[in-house]
């Protein structure tokens, strides 16, 4: 299984862990408030910039109205013209600077944003990094918490390049192919869900291709890095006799099976052997489309069974 999503959520800022408002384990959404960093230094830094701002919007005034003045003198002819240039020049500056303490203000407000650390995705909480009070940095590796997103989860196997073209060809004709995941010992079905793609080269060391399915995952049944056994139904084969794959023999005669036989007149019970044509096989059972009938009892136990011997 393979999570769509796992993100490691680190910190932006610098500074020391005041709360934490996850629990481990937690299933979170995206936007909800993880932790906190001490916004004090943040709150100073965009008051320093507010305070500069405010000084150099009030200079930037007593310039412009210098600037005016000076238009009127240089009309006038009482000073001259690079007098008033500088003076226009002084103006600009002062422009200059309250862009500048503009851009100090909204990165001290990003700054404080970053101190509230919130869920970048929606999924489920693993085991805390970090403790509180803990001075944490931007450059740590370790990260405060992972999220892994559960829903929807999917599922990465292989199957051999000679089936490639009859599961591309239902894909590609719009047919929803159905997956399911069992369990480690393949008998427990645990969910279902749907083929999603392919993967678009065949693994030139296993002749193998990739498929990617996807699970809704609805009762977190499934978990990322969990061994499944899948099962794709590619296609439905009908009137077809099902019976054990330890039931099937071969020798040179062909496949075939010891079933049992009632004579009719001594009614007698033995094993005869039944020549078969398998049809499709798939786990412990064997589709056969000719040689047996529905209700037909095979043996599977043939170690020391022979044919027309009593059973």
């Amino acid at each position: 299984m393979t999570a769509f999503n796992t993100v490691t959520v680190r910190s932006r800022v610098d500074g020391q862990l005041v709360s934490v408002a996850f629990k481990e384990g937690q299933f979170v959404h995206e936007g909800d408030l993880l932790a906190q960093i001490d916004p004090r230094p943040f709150q100073v830094q965009l008051e320093q910039a507010q305070g500069q701002l405010a000084k150099d919007q009030a200079q930037r005034k007593d310039a412009e109205v210098n600037l005016e003045r000076f238009k009127l003198l240089f009309n006038e002819g009482v000073i001259p013209q690079q007098q008033l240039d500088t003076q226009g020049a002084l103006v600009g500056q002062f422009d200059g600077a309250i862009e500048s303490d503009q851009s100090q203000i909204n990165n001290a407000k990003l700054q404080l944003t970053y101190s509230r650390i919130t869920a970048p995705i929606s999924g489920r909480i693993g085991l805390r990094l970090v403790d509180v009070g803990n001075i944490v940095h931007a450059t740590d590796s370790t990260g405060l918490l992972v999220i892994t997103q559960l829903q929807p989860i999917s599922v990465i196997f292989s199957l051999p390049q000679d089936q490639l073209p009859q599961v591309n060809a239902k894909l590609h004709g719009g047919v929803q192919l159905t997956v399911d995941a069992y369990d480690r010992d393949d008998t427990a079905k645990l969910a279902s869900g749907k083929l999603q793609t392919i993967d678009n080269q065949i693994d030139l060391t296993t002749g193998t291709y990739k498929l990617k399915s996807m699970f809704t995952n609805a009762d977190n049944s499934l978990f990322p890095n969990q061994f499944v056994n899948v099962h794709l139904l590619v296609d439905t084969l009908h009137n077809l006799t099902i019976i054990p794959t330890a039931a099937i023999q071969r020798g040179p005669q062909g496949t075939y099976v010891y079933a049992a036989s009632k004579d009719p007149v001594s009614k007698e019970t033995s094993a005869k052997i039944y020549p078969v044509t398998i049809a499709q096989t798939t786990g412990n059972s064997v589709g056969l489309s000719a040689g047996l009938n529905p209700g037909d009892l095979v043996n599977v136990q043939v170690d020391r069974l022979r044919a027309r011997r009593r059973i």
